[in-house]
């Protein structure tokens, strides 16, 4: 069970059960042209030029990772969801990328180091963000890239990490920082949307 950031609980999602449908999602399957290229053309900015070692954490369905892998990274992809590491397995199958079952907050890679370490809508709920990011950092080779995507959704009961949370948490971690603002860019949404939403890439 995993944590709000404010410290409240979340009603238990049974990720195998919401793999079959998970792809649906405009933003989860990029199954829209239109949807993959506004991902694409992110990730393009995002990742180094030079192929590299990449770690996606809570990889899902591992749309993002085909496209990190179709840009020649070789790709780890971790997910707690055995149901949604096979799905991965097979969207990526040929290419050079591997899938495990574990936690986000402690990826079963051993010994093993990256040049990114990518995370999308994970953080928040996490109980100890800061701890996680340390992790993550420690993943890193030098000069090595977080890009964490993250956001605020609802307006009733809102959830989420806001950006300068996440960049104060990033403070003492990092070298350089950027945020990215992504609500107004619908493109990647499949629809417009009001809520914040954001990319953060910290190189160490």
């Amino acid at each position: 069970m995993t944590n709000h950031s404010d410290g409240s609980t979340p009603a238990r999602v049974d990720w195998d059960a919401e793999a079959a449908a998970f792809d649906e999602e405009p933003d989860h399957g990029l199954r829209d042209p239109d949807v993959r290229a506004a991902w694409a053309d992110r990730l393009r900015d995002w990742l180094a030029d030079r192929p590299g070692d990449l770690l996606d954490l809570g990889c899902g369905t591992g749309s993002l990772s085909l496209l990190a892998a179709e840009r020649g990274h070789r790709v780890t992809g971790v997910d707690l969801s055995p149901a949604m590491v096979e799905q991965a397995r097979t969207k990526l199958a040929g290419r050079d990328a591997v899938f495990l079952v574990g936690d986000a907050a402690a990826p079963p890679v051993g010994e093993e180091r990256f040049d990114t370490v990518l995370v999308r809508h994970v953080l928040w709920t996490l109980p100890d963000p800061g701890r996680a990011l340390r992790l993550w950092r420690d993943l890193l080779r030098p000069g090595g890239r977080l890009v964490l995507v993250e956001g605020v959704w609802g307006t009733v009961s809102p959830v989420g990490i806001p950006a300068d949370r996440l960049t104060a948490l990033l403070a003492p971690l990092a070298g350089h920082t950027r945020v990215e603002r992504l609500s107004d860019d619908s493109r990647l949404w499949g629809r417009a949307v009001e809520d914040e939403r954001y990319a953060v890439v910290a190189t160490v």
